[in-house]
């Protein structure tokens, strides 16, 4: 692992001095000051997250909440159970919280460059096992500290990984805390190899399974965000992550059944859909995906996706779609597909959301997986619509790249093996729309010309 991109920086300090030297010795007022040394340092390709760029004599809300928690962490005894002092705890987090969580602000880079991360790590140390609710604050203020490889870095310099852990381990009838405490493994593991082997180490996926059999799974959206995470490679410090190892580890304890029990429920559970992307996250193989299937997972994706359309729900149409993609991987998988009438909900799904490219990428996806090495499967295709919908759908939208790409994909499968799919093609005009398509969009070039040779024109590099 090497070390993260190193960018020019500047201590508080400095920072400080320089404006006030600008006052000083310039002459400026304090505001003029302020903005002259920020857009001095900025223009010299200084990184500025985590400075505090207050006016001389202004206080920045996030100095002033942290100065106050430092103290009460300092002086820590047995009177913090006392309601008042933990009331007034309580509402630190919670503002720390939501002005780290404010887009744009930067509250959450001068939290972490300003200890706040080991701050907080030692506040839920001192929490654990006597108040719950102020444990839920902490746990959401740390998730609103971690947002950078930075103070990941930092969190798990303090132990964080083995404190979360513990807490969940201790909460587990707890929703919330169960809640806050995986937002914190989510926000942790995110863009940090070295956190996810470390929470993999510390068993959290046997947790989380155990978690997940329990009648409240519905509540805890932030588990399923936390297993995505866990399995998304998505460090570029490292050359080759380990997530398709710890994603087969989840499946052999379980979390194939699991998460399609969630999906079982319908669009009336509230996880629907981070249980759809976390089940994508694990079908890494051929494998996986044929045990999906096997629990029942084709069934009720398909379910979901029939249910989606009648009730306009565009969110759980993409994230399913997405899902049963994933799932059509596996050759076994595409002939359960096709045999459960999965073409024609579908395109019938497409009909509902006719107006949405993004819905339509997904569906041009399954279709081009579905077709992929089985000319069967492209005839049935373009006999359920897959062919109309392809050309209506690039003409309706000519600036969407994903849905222009996924269709030219879905256009080569179709014909590369059935001569009468491309005459169908050609004859309704599809030359002029893929070159179109390969004209507007460089990220569709290579799509759009492998359209054009397995559509027979000679000339597709024109």
């Amino acid at each position: 692992m090497g070390p993260p991109n190193a960018s020019r920086s500047i201590s508080q300090q400095a920072f400080d001095e320089m404006v006030k030297e600008n006052i000083d010795d310039l002459g400026m007022d304090p505001t003029e000051a302020l903005q002259d040394a920020m857009e001095t340092l900025s223009l010299q390709g200084v990184d500025l997250s985590g400075i505090v760029t207050c006016a001389p004599g202004e206080s920045n809300p996030v100095i002033q909440s942290l100065d106050r928690l430092k103290q009460l962490d300092s002086d820590w005894t047995d009177r913090f159970k006392d309601e008042k002092v933990l009331e007034e705890l309580i509402e630190l987090l919670n503002k720390m919280s939501d002005l780290c969580r404010v887009q744009g602000s930067g509250n959450a880079a001068i939290a972490s460059k300003n200890g706040g991360v080991e701050l907080v790590s030692s506040i839920c140390s001192k929490l654990r096992g006597w108040s719950n609710h102020g444990l839920v604050s902490a746990l959401n203020t740390m998730a609103a500290f971690l947002h950078d490889l930075q103070s990941t870095e930092t969190f798990r310099k303090s132990g964080g990984e083995k404190i979360v852990m513990g807490i969940l381990h201790d909460g587990t009838q707890n929703v919330n805390i169960l809640n806050s405490g995986f937002s914190v493994v989510a926000a942790a593991a995110t863009g940090n190899e070295v956190l996810k082997e470390a929470f993999m180490d510390l068993k959290v996926d046997e947790l989380m399974i155990i978690i997940l059999k329990e009648e409240s799974k519905g509540n805890i959206p932030s588990l399923y965000d936390a297993i995505r995470v866990l399995l998304t490679s998505d460090d570029n410090r490292v050359a080759a992550s380990q997530v398709y190892g710890y994603a087969r580890r989840f499946a052999k304890k379980g979390i194939a059944e699991v998460l399609v029990n969630s999906l079982h429920e319908g669009l009336t559970s509230p996880s629907l859909v981070s249980a759809s992307i976390a089940l994508k996250a694990v079908a890494v193989n051929d494998e996986i995906c044929r045990s999906i299937a096997d629990h029942g997972g084709i069934d009720a994706v398909l379910l979901c996706i029939g249910d989606s359309g009648e009730q306009g729900n565009k969110a759980v149409a993409r994230a399913c779609c997405s899902l049963l993609s994933k799932l059509a991987g596996s050759d076994t998988n595409k002939s359960a597909i096709i045999e459960k009438g999965g073409l024609d909900r579908l395109i019938k799904l497409s009909a509902r959301f006719a107006d949405d490219p993004s819905v339509l990428q997904e569906v041009m996806s399954i279709i081009c997986t579905l077709s992929l090495r089985s000319p069967e499967n492209a005839a049935r295709a373009v006999e359920a619509g897959a062919g109309d919908l392809a050309i209506q759908s690039m003409q309706r939208f000519p600036g969407s790249l994903l849905l222009q790409r996924n269709s030219c994909l879905m256009i080569r499968n179709l014909v590369v093996r059935n001569p009468e799919n491309r005459s169908l093609f050609l004859k309704n005009g599809i030359e002029k729309i893929i070159r179109r398509a390969k004209e507007n969009h460089e990220g569709c070039k290579d799509a759009a010309i492998d359209a054009l040779r397995d559509l027979g024109l000679d000339n597709y590099n024109r």
